[in-house]
């Protein structure tokens, strides 16, 4: 049974859906007041694995991730960079597209803008005021209203410590004061609407009321999140809305979180240099409700350590059928799996568990070569809930993302050479030659296997 920790209600809790065999997701996407980095990444890679489990344990999933593209941020970066506000947002929404495509995310099932959605925000907040929910500032602003959704002085709904300045009135409404040429015509103004009242409308509105999981970052867990379930009770009137909150901890870089505003995103020099699966791997290293505090040289660690799982691939048969038998053999090993993935998550321990399986395939390479071969398949099957071991195998070693690329290059060439003298040999008949080139091989680490026409293919013992 699956067990997820529950941010509201601050522990694990078994996994049940308010429909059976349906899940509605709904996490906060990206802001588009510029580039992704590398939090977000983590973040919706996450719910990435999640929606893998779920869809392998039989749920119809519906994910929906909003995208903001209006806000005080853009406003001001568009000013900065001389750059219209919707040509801003066009641009910083496809180099998201573009982010996320190389890093193999999923595409929700729909991706709703802000500002696609005002209509339906103007009436939230008409309503709000009906029902004294809400009301008009002095300054023009529309405001929600703390006194008269008293229970929020007893108690936080996300347990947290509440003091008076925490319950601040909050903006539905803001007039246009920055730039008048931007905005919507509203009963109270021309101006556009607040942050929290989007989420919340958005996230009933495209899953009919009924959400089983809210995601995103712990970084929006208040005030953010706090102020868009005091929201979304008063306009739906719905005591459980959401059932489980999932929160992600943050890429901590030089003692700050990762942002934009501090200009420490630098996603696509990583590209540069590692494979996004690599990038993916490092992390989740650790759970994902701790923050991650980004560091090069253990970066450079989980590279290293992650290629040799390719390498261990490499040469195998992954083509192999399983059968009945098998399944037995490799019980201990799905049911250790199964245990770390039930249990919130536990991806750490699924790493340790794909080492531990690297381990036993490489015994068996020169001994049984088929069951290596299995122990790959069931191995790869597991990294594929992660996302990871999904490249092809001879690509991936050839395509300069090695820990010592031009090393490994030059051992690459040596490698090839020496197999090709040593078919050169057999063709001949010349065994001892041949055998001699073996040796030199082993000295390598490289294990060979024949196959006909002299083709041969080779993998690293270790």
């Amino acid at each position: 049974m699956l067990r997820i920790f529950n941010t509201i209600s601050n522990k694990k809790e078994k996994f049940l859906s308010f429909i059976k065999n349906k899940v509605n997701i709904y996490v906060c996407g990206v802001t588009t007041s510029n580039y992704c980095h590398v939090g977000h990444i983590r973040t919706f890679y996450f719910f990435d694995i999640l929606l893998n489990y779920l869809k392998y344990l039989g749920y119809d999933c519906k994910y929906i991730r909003n995208i903001t593209d209006i806000d005080n941020k853009i406003i001001f970066n568009s000013i900065k960079k001389k750059k219209n506000i919707n040509e801003l947002s066009f641009k910083m929404i496809n180099c998201m597209f573009n982010d996320f495509k190389k890093f193999d995310l999923k595409l929700p099932n729909l991706e709703p803008k802000l500002t696609d959605n005002i209509n339906f925000l103007i009436k939230s907040i008409v309503y709000l005021l009906n029902k004294n929910y809400a009301y008009i500032s002095d300054n023009g602003d529309v405001l929600f209203c703390y006194d008269n959704f008293s229970s929020i002085y007893k108690y936080s709904f996300f347990k947290k410590s509440l003091s008076n300045d925490d319950c601040k009135d909050f903006v539905l409404w803001k007039l246009n004061k920055i730039n008048d040429n931007y905005g919507w015509m509203s009963p109270w103004g021309f101006g556009r609407p607040g942050w929290h009242i989007g989420c919340s409308v958005i996230s009933n509105l495209y899953l009919n009321n009924i959400v089983d999981i809210h995601g995103g970052g712990s970084d929006l867990i208040f005030p953010h999140h706090e102020n868009e379930l005091i929201l979304s009770k008063c306009l739906f009137n719905i005591k459980y809305y959401i059932k489980f909150w999932i929160h992600t901890g943050l890429v901590i870089f030089n003692n700050n979180k990762m942002s934009k505003s501090s200009n420490n995103f630098f996603l696509y020099k990583l590209l540069r240099k590692y494979s996004p699966e690599v990038i993916k791997f490092y992390l989740m290293s650790k759970h994902y409700r701790k923050n991650l505090n980004y560091n090069i040289n253990n970066l450079d660690i989980a590279n290293k350590s992650f290629n040799k799982l390719y390498l261990g691939l490499y040469g195998l048969n992954l083509n192999l059928k399983l059968n009945n038998k098998d399944l037995l053999v490799f019980k201990e090993f799905d049911d250790m799996f199964f245990s770390y993935i039930n249990n919130d998550f536990n991806i750490s321990s699924i790493y340790k568990l794909l080492f531990l399986m690297l381990s036993e395939l490489n015994k068996f390479k020169n001994k049984n070569f088929n069951l290596a071969s299995k122990i790959g398949i069931k191995m790869k099957f597991f990294a594929n809930f992660l996302g990871l071991l999904k490249l092809d195998i001879k690509k991936f070693l050839t395509n300069g993302y090695l820990y010592n690329k031009d090393k490994y290059l030059i051992l690459l060439k040596k490698i090839n050479y020496l197999i090709e003298k040593r078919n050169i040999e057999r063709k001949k008949n010349n065994w001892k030659k041949a055998d001699l080139y073996k040796k030199e091989l082993l000295k390598f680490n490289v294990s060979l296997i024949d196959k006909e026409d002299f083709i041969t293919e080779w993998f690293f013992l270790k």
